[in-house]
């Protein structure tokens, strides 16, 4: 009957200790600028990003979640249930893409997209006179097809 105690207490012990910690910490890499689809448990009902600089994340139907690379670094991403258990957490590693080319100018890095031609691309480092240029002339392409105040964008 001792032994029988022993077993139960063992045992219940385990439950709530399991309930108390999550799985291990799993890791995801994500490319700057981009998206990466996580499936996480049904029963989430919060995401705490703990650097949101790094990576941000987006709750969708299903326990999925879309992870987008927003800087260089590394964050961790905490999925809680409704009455605030962790389910889950993960490590986010956000790096640069493995494709383009890096011109250095002296100190000043520019970085181009080169898919099929070498275009001016922005990111996290260039020097700021390219950064800024660049961004510069994509803010004001991109104003040239956002409708005039008082238009309708629909066709007649």
């Amino acid at each position: 009957m001792k032994a029988l105690i022993l077993r139960c207490a063992l045992a219940v012990a385990c439950v709530a200790a399991a309930a108390q910690h999550p799985a291990r910490s799993e890791s995801i890499s994500v490319i700057l600028n981009q998206a990466s689809i996580v499936k996480m448990p049904e029963k989430i009902a919060t995401i705490v990003i703990g650097n949101p600089q790094v990576a941000d994340g987006s709750l969708q139907a299903g326990g999925l979640m879309v992870i987008t690379g927003k800087g260089y670094g590394t964050t961790n991403i905490i999925a809680l249930d409704h009455q605030g258990a962790v389910l889950a957490e993960h490590t986010v590693k956000v790096g640069a893409p493995k494709e383009g080319l890096t011109v250095w100018r002296g100190v000043n890095r520019e970085t181009w997209s080169c898919a099929p031609r070498c275009e001016r691309s922005v990111m996290l480092g260039d020097g700021n006179d390219f950064f800024e240029g660049t961004l510069k002339q994509t803010e004001s392409r991109n104003g040239f097809s956002a409708p005039t105040p008082g238009s309708s964008s629909s066709s007649k």
